[in-house]
């Protein structure tokens, strides 16, 4: 119980900070423990939930969520993550993983590419917004990570939506996918319960601490430090899976 809530804590600090949802260190270190994906999976679905919801709350509260914005995307996300059960049940353990494996490359490289903000605010049509949320929920949701590493890329790149207003939005994005993300595992049977609210709880005191360590840093420096993250988790999965 001390171990899954250590984890819990250091999942909330990471999940508040960088405004992901926490899956993507949450996994690898359930697979470390000896955890199967798809448990581990359901497990950071659960985590994903709590500190999402009391994230968005605290983010609402300091005023940097834009929910009119955002709200959209956020629906066909809940859409889109009803499907992750069924994706999940039908892919191998070891198609889970290089996935999984795809998707922390694909982030740690996308870190690298210079994405430019603009002064304006672009206005977009409500069923792409939809459309983006549908995708980006389902698949997500499969592998257990937020994909608000993908979408505040999209929102800066394309909607021209500055950096903290996207990373805010990216963890209410997330609510509104690990809640349904959650319930399509449930019917699958891939959540440990016990495991996975134990690390929810402790995940919000990790919350609370890295959305006000957040503003205090700045945005070189916390663009920096996740490189630095999603580095150590490719190797790590590079390792597990090839050595």
């Amino acid at each position: 119980m001390l171990e899954l809530s250590f984890i819990g804590i250091i999942v909330g600090i990471l999940s508040g900070f960088f405004g992901i949802g926490g899956g993507t260190v949450l996994i690898p270190l359930l697979l470390l423990l000896g955890y199967e994906i798809k448990v581990a999976i359901g497990i950071s679905v659960i985590q994903m939930a709590f500190s999402s919801v009391y994230g968005s709350y605290l983010n609402n509260k300091k005023g940097s969520l834009d929910i009119s914005m955002v709200l959209y995307i956020g629906i066909g996300g809940f859409i889109g993550a009803l499907f992750s059960g069924v994706l999940t049940a039908v892919f191998s353990a070891r198609t889970l993983e290089f996935i999984f494996l795809a998707f922390a490359i694909f982030a740690l490289l996308r870190l690298f590419l210079k994405t430019q903000e603009h002064q304006e605010q672009k206005e977009v049509h409500k069923l792409l917004l939809l459309l983006i949320g549908f995708l980006l929920g389902a698949l997500s949701m499969t592998i257990g990570v937020g994909g608000s590493i993908i979408l505040i890329p999209v929102l800066v790149g394309f909607l021209h939506v500055p950096l903290k207003k996207a990373v805010s939005a990216g963890l209410f994005f997330v609510m509104f996918s690990s809640v349904s993300g959650l319930i399509a595992h449930s019917i699958e049977e891939h959540v440990d319960y016990e495991s996975g609210i134990i690390i929810g709880m402790a995940s919000l005191v990790g919350v609370y601490a890295g959305i006000h360590l957040k503003d205090t840093v700045g945005v070189k420096l916390q663009k920096n430090l996740l490189v630095i993250f999603y580095m150590l988790v490719v190797a790590y999965l590079i390792q597990r899976i090839f050595i």
